[in-house]
């Protein structure tokens, strides 16, 4: 991995040497703070994730990607939402949860954070029971 990949975060003037950290961090921290958000049904990845997750590895990066430009920093966030709940109200918490962590976890900023709604899950247990109440 060549060093113009890696981010340098910005510390206090005393500091004993740079940090650097790698686009994939980002994506890890990004995803997994967009999963923690209510209404987020599931991360929706290329083909390759998909197929490594049935085997059983956990790809925490998984609809996430991470753009380093000299415009700043943007994140990509590919998901799936809960029928039933505001698009706007989901978006926007996903776009601060993941703001606030990698703000928290690393001190950057980030320019962009486009959530991209790739689908709605529908709760078929529910339904299912809905359609037997009403027989």
């Amino acid at each position: 991995m060549s060093e113009n990949n890696l981010l340098e975060m910005n510390l206090d003037e005393d500091q004993l040497g740079k940090v650097q950290i790698a686009p994939e961090v980002i994506e890890v921290i990004a995803g997994i703070a967009a999963s923690e958000v209510e209404g987020i049904a599931e991360m929706r990845g290329n083909f390759a994730a998909d197929v490594a997750e049935r085997f059983g590895k956990k790809n925490h990066r998984k609809g996430v990607k991470v753009d380093v430009s000299d415009e700043g920093i943007t994140i990509d966030v590919y998901c799936v939402i809960e029928f039933g709940l505001s698009i706007p109200k989901v978006s926007t918490a996903v776009q601060e949860n993941i703001r606030q962590t990698l703000l928290n976890m690393t001190a950057l900023t980030i320019n962009e954070i486009n959530i991209h709604v790739v689908g709605i899950q529908f709760d078929t247990k529910s339904a299912e029971a809905e359609v037997d109440q009403e027989m």
